[in-house]
């Protein structure tokens, strides 16, 4: 990122915000009931806009109900299993033999303590 090598000073500074002016919101007359209203925005005092009823301020205000769009459900691809192979099974095999070990030294340890 560009870093400046000196400091602006303020004249300069002053010259560049010399053009930041604020500006008169543009406001124009409700078509419905007469009051100032901020353009493109929906009258605040009659709830209306471009005259159409579009708030609940406005007493013949009807709620549109659009009906849902129906979505089709697509049909689940069916999961395959791969068969396992060999050296899969070999170290399954282990594992579990491995975990039948130790559940036999845990019992034969348990034991001896229950003896004294």
């Amino acid at each position: 990122m560009a870093v400046p090598k000196k400091r602006t000073g303020k004249s300069a500074q002053a010259k560049r915000r010399a053009n930041w002016k604020a500006t008169i919101p543009a406001t124009t007359k409700c078509s419905n009931c007469g009051a100032v209203v901020l353009t493109h925005t929906v009258c605040p005092e009659c709830g209306s806009y471009k005259g159409k009823v579009v708030s609940i301020k406005n007493p013949n205000y009807k709620e549109e109900t659009k009906p849902e769009a129906k979505v089709e459900e697509k049909p689940k691809a069916k999961r395959t299993r791969k068969p396992k192979t060999e050296e899969a099974k070999n170290t399954e095999v282990k594992e579990t033999k491995a975990e039948e070990v130790k559940a036999e030294t845990v019992s034969e340890e348990t034991e001896t303590k229950t003896e004294e």
